[in-house]
């Protein structure tokens, strides 16, 4: 039986605010944290009911809004292996947050025990933790009340980042199986790690040392805890580590800042030849970076990501004899810049989604090995139980042992950006590649992602993996005459999965001339783009914004 009692009597000292609407989506739910208290004590209700249904696995609960401002706050739920909720739950999550009173709660509550037929008599166990937001103590404070009105086990893993309480639910939940996964501490993930990437880099030539822009989150206490396992093989320089001035949490810094800006955040100074990368608020997306020798920034996303790591988990399996009998693919979404998506095809084979974690990585599982990177940073390698078992039990060579060691520098369980900076020196160390020949792999199209502030988001419905639109009526024909007069143009229009905001990505070629290397082609390519994906992203800007009603007067300049 549900402890109706107590549930009532605590949840009556979280009262949802009656003007809000709160909504499950991508990223859990997210929005101001001075208004989510209602929503984390629910979660943990909700938290405990997950795992009863799943007979007392373990399920997470991260507090964190990412890379949003510091004033906002959010919260997500991590099922058993590490992955994200079951989809199918998140219309309860949204319902259960949305009940305007304890009794409704209640109700809400009684019904999603019916539907999804929860033995109650099942232990429930819940591991939590938080980033460094102000907010956090006391949104973690509900999340506890409503853990403990329904009596479920919990542990708290404290501040630390987001990758490492996915990393720490699927360790739990594996433990003393076959499938275990390492110590479920965080040092066991750093020793993991850790140990991994210094096999990864013996007898290779010690990497320059690699500065690290933290966005002044969690990921700085994590980057500074991995400078004690790493010792002399691989040096860290930390900044944007600060924790403690009020606002400065992805506040001109940070992987989000580095990627719709493109360019550097305005704390740090390249010199010529040098590489960085940056991190953003909970440590799970990636932007690296270098200077040329000229001293110019070129950003080196997610897709550039995809395409270094990809390719060389290929050419190891190659090498260690397994290429027919393992396949390796890469998951990509619309935000894939169009160079990249033609570079790998030629290669390997290529998969669109809609944006998503929960889209890219239930993709990633179809393949022996799945690469997915979004472009904005986030992503992860797959490895399939039946790759693992063959690659561990293949015979001995060089290659094979790579393998081996790449599959414990990887967090599987989630985008991980310390980690895969790990892999991404790893592969760099292997291939003698510096930034540039890093870079010249191939030319990105110019591009730039914009955002439209509109009244409701919902009212932009999409198709063919969020690259087109079916709503509003006529706006995709729109887009479409538009995207005709850009050589090599391509765009599209998707409502925010975090935000009310409607997000306009587009991309272009130019007539920059080809000759030379590919390393100052893309240098032409990169100083001209203003003239075609800038261009073309706010004139398509400017339709979404007049479509969602927009106020003429109000109309941003930009908006061509």
């Amino acid at each position: 039986m549900l402890p109706v009692k107590e549930i009532q009597e605590l949840s009556d000292l979280h009262p949802k605010p009656s003007a809000i609407k709160f909504q499950y989506g991508t990223a859990g739910f997210r929005t101001l944290g001075k208004t989510l208290d209602s929503v984390l004590f629910r979660v943990g209700v909700l938290a405990a009911l997950r795992s009863k249904k799943l007979d007392g696995k373990t399920i997470g609960v991260m507090v964190t809004a990412s890379h949003n401002p510091e004033p906002d706050n959010g919260v997500k739920l991590v099922d058993p292996r590490g992955e994200m909720l079951e989809s199918s739950w998140e219309e309860y999550a949204t319902a259960l947050a949305n009940a305007p009173d304890s009794i409704a709660f209640l109700a809400v509550v009684d019904e999603l025990v019916k539907a999804t037929k929860i033995d109650l008599s099942m232990p429930a166990r819940v591991v939590y933790a938080r980033d460094t937001r102000p907010t956090g103590p006391q949104l973690v404070s509900a999340l506890k009340d409503g853990l403990e009105a329904i009596k479920a086990e919990y542990r708290d893993a404290g501040v630390t980042t987001t990758p490492v309480l996915h990393y720490l639910v699927r360790t739990i939940n594996t433990k003393g199986t076959k499938d275990s996964y390492g110590e479920d501490t965080e040092e066991g993930y750093l020793t993991k790690i850790s140990d991994a990437f210094k096999k990864l880099l013996a007898g290779k030539p010690t990497p320059p040392p690699l500065l690290i822009d933290c966005a002044n989150g969690v990921g700085a206490l994590m980057a500074e805890r991995f400078k004690a396992y790493l010792g002399d093989v691989f040096n860290i320089n930390v900044v944007n580590a600060d924790l403690h001035t009020s606002g400065a949490l992805n506040n001109s810094c940070g992987a989000d800042f580095v990627k719709v800006n493109q360019k550097l955040p305005p704390s740090i100074t390249l010199q010529p030849g040098q590489r960085a990368c940056s991190l953003d608020g909970d440590a799970d997306r990636l932007m690296y970076y270098y200077a040329d020798e000229r001293g110019q920034f070129h950003m080196l996303d997610g897709d550039k990501i995809t395409t270094l790591v990809a390719s060389y988990i290929v050419e190891l399996v190659k090498a260690s004899g397994l290429d027919e009998q393992i396949k390796v693919g890469v998951i990509q979404t619309a935000y894939a810049n169009g160079s990249s998506t033609k570079y790998l095809s030629g290669r390997l084979p290529v998969k669109c989604v809609p944006t998503g974690v929960k889209h890219l990585h239930h993709a990633a599982e179809q393949y022996d090995i799945g690469v997915y990177f979004e472009a904005n940073g986030h992503g992860t390698v797959l490895f399939s139980p039946a790759a693992q078992e063959l690659i561990s039990s293949h015979k001995p060579s060089p290659a094979l042992t790579n393998l081996k060691n790449i599959i414990d520098v990887i967090n599987q369980t989630v985008g991980d950006a310390l980690s895969d900076a790990f892999l991404v020196e790893a592969v760099l160390a292997h291939k003698s590649f510096s930034g540039v020949e890093w870079d010249s792999m191939y030319c990105d199209l110019p591009n730039r992602l914009v955002k439209v502030v509109v009244g409701d988001r919902n009212a932009f419905k999409t198709e063919d993996a969020e690259r087109r639109l079916v709503s509003p009526p006529g706006l995709q024909g729109k887009v479409d005459e538009l995207v005709r007069k850009y050589e090599g143009g391509r765009s599209f229009v998707r409502p925010s999965g975090t935000e009310d905001v409607v997000r306009v990505y587009a991309e272009a070629a130019t007539r920059a001339e080809a000759d030379g290397d590919a390393a100052s082609s893309c240098l032409k390519i990169t100083r001209l783009w203003c003239f075609s994906g800038l261009e073309l992203a706010f004139r398509v800007a400017g339709l979404v914004y007049d479509e969602a009603g927009g106020d003429a007067s109000q109309r941003p300049k930009e908006f061509l």
